[in-house]
């Protein structure tokens, strides 16, 4: 939505800053670049201090345009939030929630949470962008969606923390997997069997690493993928896959996999996390959503992890 009650030099200013370049912020404004480089010129004479650092592969925010992107992306949103209310008053139910997460969470647990809350709100409409831990921080910054929902393991800057809970690292197995017979599994258990594991920038795979190093442990990864949609269908006796719970919950629940915590502390510290952007009061309809959202993950921490059975002769 275009920001029609903020002049241009400020409208051009968060495009660039959007972007991180001229160019693209030019293209989207239907302008020429060099009108958006004077834009941006006489806002920061104006302001008397640089927004942005000159690189030549873009334009970097400086600490005084952060501070000025956040104030006006918050702006932006109180604008769409008015907005959606005097539409309601004519009878137009702009009710739109969007919402951000990260791949584990998006083949089953999502879609099920997303069709409950339409159910008891007809006439919602559920925007659901999916994508990486760090690109779902982004759009959460941007202020292109109003909550988002992924796995952390440091505190972000920028972001409020709407709800939290402990989120383990989980071996997941096939039910007549040798570990499945065990309430709690070691990493050195784990790697004498084949592993299926995210790539270096999912938490799981991450908080394994940390742990194979502090005991000195090396382990050859079977497959290896972004995507745990890719990995499940892969798991087979004797392999093990790293995952959270909440990705492989449909499956405890038909019987196909069980789930084993690990032992070692750094793979029960990771949380997760409903975030929203900090200095926003989110939209009543999204508060309904975090809270049946927030219902739902606990539902879930609630469930049985799945029974062990002998395995085939």
């Amino acid at each position: 939505m275009t920001l029609p009650l903020l002049s241009i030099p400020m409208r051009h200013f968060l495009e660039v800053a959007r972007s991180g370049s001229v160019n693209q912020a030019a293209a989207r404004l239907f302008v020429a670049s060099s009108a958006v480089s004077r834009q941006i010129a006489k806002l920061e004479d104006s302001l008397g201090t640089p927004l942005f650092e000159r690189h030549a592969r873009g334009m970097a925010l400086t600490a005084a345009g952060e501070r000025l992107a956040a104030h006006l992306r918050n702006a932006q949103l109180d604008i769409e939030q008015v907005v959606e209310q005097v539409r309601d008053l004519g009878g137009q139910r702009a009710r739109r929630i969007r919402m951000a997460c990260t791949e584990g969470f998006a083949g089953h647990f999502m879609p099920l949470v997303m069709r409950s809350f339409e159910t008891a709100n007809p006439g919602c409409q559920l925007e659901l962008h999916v994508g990486s831990p760090d690109g779902v921080s982004a759009l959460l910054a941007r202020g292109e969606t109003d909550i988002a929902l992924k796995y952390v393991v440091a505190p972000e800057p920028g972001l409020k923390i709407e709800h939290t809970a402990t989120a383990p690292v989980y071996a997941v197995l096939r039910p007549d997997h040798p570990l499945a017979r065990q309430r709690v599994v070691s990493v050195a258990d784990a790697v004498r069997y084949p592993l299926a594991v995210g790539d270096r920038g999912v938490t799981a795979r991450q908080l394994f690493d940390q742990a194979c190093s502090l005991q000195g442990l090396q382990y050859h990864a079977l497959f290896v993928s972004n995507f745990s949609s890719v990995l499940l269908p892969l798991l087979r006796t004797p392999d093990v896959m790293l995952s959270g719970l909440l990705t492989v919950m449909h499956l405890i629940d038909a019987g196909t996999v069980v789930a084993r915590p690990f032992a070692e502390a750094p793979l029960q510290q990771r949380r997760l996390q409903v975030l929203a952007l900090e200095g926003r009061t989110l939209p009543p309809l999204a508060q309904d959503f975090v809270r049946h959202l927030v219902s739902a993950i606990a539902s879930a921490g609630r469930r049985k992890l799945g029974r062990a059975r002998a395995a085939a002769a």
